[in-house]
C-alpha cells in the first residue's frame, strides 16, 4: 500500500512540489456560504445564533452563556490528578508568556530637547475561540486565554462548540476557569466568529479574535477583519521533520502518526540526509498507522505524507524554508547549525526528545501557530498579539528648533504649507496677515 510521497528530492516532480509547498486552504469554496451567515448573524443577532446552532450543531439553545452551575458542575466531573495536569501545563504557558512581557512604557534621549519613546497598552477585549463539539480541546482555551491574561487584556471571553447534549465538556470549562476567561459562550463555526465580531444581545463585541478551526472558521475570521482583528489565518495542522542519521526512526514515525491524527487534511512530511532512516521510517509508519486509534483518519492524512531523501542538511533546510511549517522538527547531530538557518518556522523543537505534542500540551510554548506557508510572514500566538503600540515624543523648543529646517524642507517640497507652517508659529510666525 503507498500511502505517501518517497522519494527522493531532487527527483520530486514540479506537480508534487506544488501540492507540497501550496496545500489549499479551500477558503474560496466556502466565502459564499459563510458570508450568508456572517451577515445573519450581524443583522438578526441572537436569532441567528439560535438558528445556526440547531442547523450545523443540531443543538437548540434558549441560553448561550455558561453558567456558574455548569461551571461548578464541570469542576466536580473532573479527576483531581487531571486537574493538577491540567493546572501545571497552565503554569509553564503563563511563565513562558510572561517572560515575552516588553517593558510597558520606556524613553530615550535622541539629542538635547527631543525625548522619544514609546508606549504599550493591552487590546481592551478579546474573543478566543476552541474547537470542540465531538472533540475536547482544553489545551486551546490554555493557550488563548492565558497570554490575552497575561497581557492584561480586560475581557477575555471563549466561545466553543456545544455537544450533542448541548453541554461543553468538563474540562474545556474547568481550562477557561483556569486560563481566567470571563465568560464562555456555547457557540461554534462561523456563528461564534459573527457573534465576537459583531456583537448580540448576548455575546460581547470583542477587539480581537484569535484560535484555531476548520476552514469556515478561517473564513469567516479573515471576513471580519473589517470589525474586528485576528491573529493569523491558519489551515490543517502540519509538521516537516528535518533528520539526519542520528534521529530514531521510531521516534520520527511516531510523530508523523500523531500529526496525521488530527484531521484528514493534516500534512506530515520528513526530510532526510540518511537513505537508511528514510526506510526505517517509512516501515514504522505503516506499522504504527495500522495500530492507530484513529485509524482511518490517519489513513487518510498519511495521503499528504511525504518522505523525502535529500543530498545535504543545506537542501533540507532549503526546503523546510520554502515550505514553512507551522511545526518544525529537528533531529540532527549538530541543530544548532540548522537552527541558525531557519528563517520560517511557527514553532521549532530540537531533539530526538522534543516531539510536537510537548508544545501542544505542556512545555509552555504556544501551540495556536501560522499553517500553510503563512509562517513566511505571521508569529504564532503570544504577547504582542495582544498588545498596541503608542509613539511618543517630548518636544522642548530648542529641541525643535534642531529639527526646524529639515521638517519644513520636507513639508513643502510635498505641498504640505500648513504643516511647515505649524513648525514657524512656535517661532514667531503668523500664518495670517
Amino acid at each position: 500500500m503507498v500511502i505517501m510521497l518517497f522519494k527522493k528530492l531532487s527527483d520530486v516532480s514540479e506537480a508534487e512540489m506544488q501540492k507540497m509547498l501550496s496545500r489549499g486552504s479551500g477558503l474560496e469554496d466556502v466565502a459564499k456560504t459563510v458570508s450568508v451567515v456572517l451577515s445573519d448573524v450581524r443583522i438578526k443577532g441572537d436569532a441567528a445564533l439560535r438558528e445556526y446552532t440547531y442547523k450545523f450543531d443540531k443543538v437548540e439553545l434558549s441560553d448561550f452563556e455558561v453558567s456558574e452551575e455548569e461551571f461548578e458542575k464541570a469542576l466536580s466531573c473532573i479527576d483531581p490528578k487531571l486537574l493538577d495536569h491540567l493546572k501545571s501545563a497552565a503554569a509553564n504557558i503563563r511563565v513562558f508568556h510572561e517572560a515575552q512581557l516588553p517593558e510597558a512604557t520606556w524613553f530615550m534621549e535622541l539629542k538635547p530637547g527631543i525625548i522619544l519613546g514609546q508606549k504599550a497598552t493591552p487590546l481592551e477585549s478579546v474573543g478566543a475561540y476552541a474547537p470542540g463539539g465531538r472533540a475536547s480541546y482544553p489545551s486551546t482555551v490554555l493557550m488563548t486565554v492565558i497570554p490575552a491574561r497575561v497581557a492584561g487584556v480586560e475581557q477575555v471571553i471563549v466561545c466553543t462548540p456545544p455537544k450533542a447534549d448541548g453541554s461543553v465538556h468538563p474540562l474545556t470549562l474547568v481550562a477557561a476557569k483556569v486560563a481566567g476567561a470571563d465568560k464562555v459562550f456555547k457557540l461554534g463555526g462561523v456563528q461564534a466568529i459573527g457573534a465576537m465580531a459583531y456583537g448580540t444581545e448576548t455575546v460581547p463585541k470583542v477587539d480581537k479574535i484569535v484560535g484555531p478551526g476548520n476552514v469556515f472558521v478561517t473564513s469567516a475570521k479573515m471576513q471580519v477583519r473589517d470589525v474586528a482583528e485576528i491573529d493569523f489565518p491558519a489551515g490543517p495542522s502540519e509538521v516537516l521533520i528535518i533528520a539526519d542519521e542520528s534521529a530514531d526512526a521510531t521516534m520520527a514515525a511516531s510523530d508523523i502518526i500523531a500529526q496525521a491524527e488530527h484531521d484528514p487534511s493534516a500534512v506530515s512530511i520528513l526530510v532526510t540526509t540518511s537513505e537508511a532512516l528514510a526506510e526505517a521510517v517509512k516501515k514504522e509508519v505503516i506499522v504504527q498507522a495500522e495500530q492507530a486509534a484513529r485509524n482511518s483518519i490517519v489513513k487518510t492524512a498519511l495521503e499528504n505524507a511525504a518522505i523525502l531523501t535529500a543530498d545535504s542538511l543545506e537542501q533540507c533546510i532549503g526546503f523546510s524554508n520554502k515550505f514553512a511549517p507551522e511545526h518544525l522538527e529537528i533531529m540532527v547531530f549538530n541543530s544548532d547549525f540548522v537552527l541558525d538557518r531557519i528563517k520560517n518556522a511557527g514553532s521549532i523543537f530540537i531533539g530526538n526528545y522534543a516531539p510536537v505534542p510537548v508544545g501542544d500540551y505542556a512545555s509552555g510554548t504556544n501551540h495556536v501557530l501560522p499553517t500553510a506557508g503563512y509562517a513566511k510572514t505571521y508569529s504564532g500566538l503570544n504577547i504582542n498579539h495582544f498588545i498596541k503600540y503608542s509613539s511618543i515624543q517630548k518636544i522642548s523648543k530648542s529641541g525643535l528648533e534642531s529639527l526646524k529646517e529639515t521638517i519644513i524642507a520636507l513639508a513643502e517640497e510635498e505641498g504640505l504649507q500648513a504643516h511647515a507652517d505649524a513648525i514657524r508659529t512656535r517661532f514667531g510666525y503668523k500664518p495670517y496677515k
